[in-house]
């Protein structure tokens, strides 16, 4: 799994680290990051919920 967050669309809302905080944080700058050496595995449908709850459609993920 690959999992991208676009900064452009971001807008710093802070739903997906209220979902998954396990996998995103927010960073200095407002913007929604994941977290290094996240476990994309183990938090599967947790980042599928997060993606979905995103309104501006800012989680990619492959």
């Amino acid at each position: 799994m690959k999992l991208k967050i676009d900064k452009e669309k971001c807008i710093g809302c802070g739903t997906c680290p209220a979902i998954c905080a396990d996998v995103f944080e927010m960073s200095d700058d407002g913007k929604a990051v994941v977290k290094g050496g996240a476990n994309f595995d183990e938090n599967e449908n947790a980042i599928n919920q997060a993606k979905d709850a995103c309104p501006s459609q800012a989680i990619e993920v492959e």
